[in-house]
């Protein structure tokens, strides 16, 4: 037969807790605001009838107001962020209707201006079959927030050069694979990085892939995505381009900037690039990067420091003013 667990002793001055009376409420009142503050977590309660609300001392402190101090619904409404608020409206509407409660995080700016991500969780309380209250607690999970973005960068992010790493590319990829017909894939490839890497040392092999991480950035600020997804190997992802010779000369702005010299304490060193360039024509993610591949093979095969493109209608611009001749170009089809 199953027994109920031993109900634990409590002696002494711990014996406050089975206390009543307006002087055990006092002290309980006091140690749950003290906690309260400490873990940042506060009780709020909405009077449905006149909106009145009630709240304890950490929620004052989330929203940078005095406590004690005189609430108004609507003022406090002003504090949510424009996407929370309507979130919050949406969801509070629900509630009610239904007789159930919600949960989410929702950004605020304090009357100290501090932008904080507070954790609102809310419940109906009914009084003769109606809603009457909604309360519950808020939160203050901005450091919570803020640390699991951090590690979500850490997860996409090429810690050398800040850029999108292969894991995240490689998600965008699939997801664009298939999509509008002016998708492109810009696969980028330094020449020369071997010879520095080898002849110069790490330390000047990774100051490269720094800068011409930098400087893919700023040309293809307007680019889906960059990404370095390994060794000396990036990728542009140009999501529904509509002038279809931008690829080309994309690849043309690249491929100059990547050939300036890069200084480092009065030394410079020089690289090159080769670019292959392939539109999403429908296919899978793993075939695009296929076909940018070959296109980048062919680049090389050409001598370097130039692109060319895997293009089942071919004659794409290779620069202003400029045509990309036959044997420049990869056919499909």
């Amino acid at each position: 037969m199953l027994r109920p667990a031993p109900v634990p002793c409590i002696d002494g001055p711990v014996s406050a807790f089975a206390a009543t009376g307006p002087a055990a409420l006092a002290h309980w009142h006091r140690v749950f605001e003290q906690a309260s503050a400490t873990a940042r977590v506060g009780l709020w309660e909405c009077r449905l009838s006149d909106e009145a609300l009630s709240w304890s001392g950490a929620v004052y402190d989330l929203f940078g107001l005095r406590r004690g101090a005189p609430l108004r619904r609507g003022a406090i409404l002003e504090c949510y962020a424009p996407g929370s608020l309507d979130r919050l409206q949406r969801l509070r509407r629900t509630a009610i209707r239904t007789r159930t409660g919600f949960r989410f995080d929702a950004e605020i700016v304090a009357r100290t201006g501090e932008r904080r991500w507070i954790r609102l969780t809310a419940a109906v309380a009914c009084e003769n079959g109606t809603p009457a209250r909604l309360y519950g607690m808020k939160q203050d999970v901005t450091a919570e927030l803020s640390e699991a973005q951090r590690l979500r960068r850490l997860a996409e992010r090429d810690t050398m050069t800040g850029l999108a790493n292969r894991a995240l590319f490689e998600q965008r990829l699939a997801a664009a694979a298939g999509g509008p017909a002016g998708a492109a894939l810009l696969l980028v490839d330094l020449d020369g990085f071997k010879q520095i890497n080898d002849g110069h040392g790490h330390a000047a092999g990774d100051l490269c892939l720094v800068e011409s991480g930098a400087r893919l950035a700023r040309i293809c600020v307007a680019a889906e995505l960059v990404a370095r997804i390994g060794g000396d190997e990036f990728v542009v992802l140009l999501k529904d381009e509509r002038d279809r010779d931008a690829p080309e000369r994309l690849a043309d702005r690249i491929i100059a900037a990547l050939n300036k010299p890069i200084w480092r304490d009065g030394q410079s060193f020089r690289l090159g690039a080769s670019v292959g360039i392939a539109r999403s024509g429908g296919c899978t993610g793993p075939e695009w990067l296929a076909r940018a591949d070959q296109a980048l093979y062919a680049a090389k095969a050409a001598g370097r420091n130039t692109f060319r493109s895997f293009d089942r209608y071919g004659g794409a611009s290779a620069g202003p003013g400029r045509r990309i001749p036959p044997e420049a170009r990869i056919w499909i089809g």
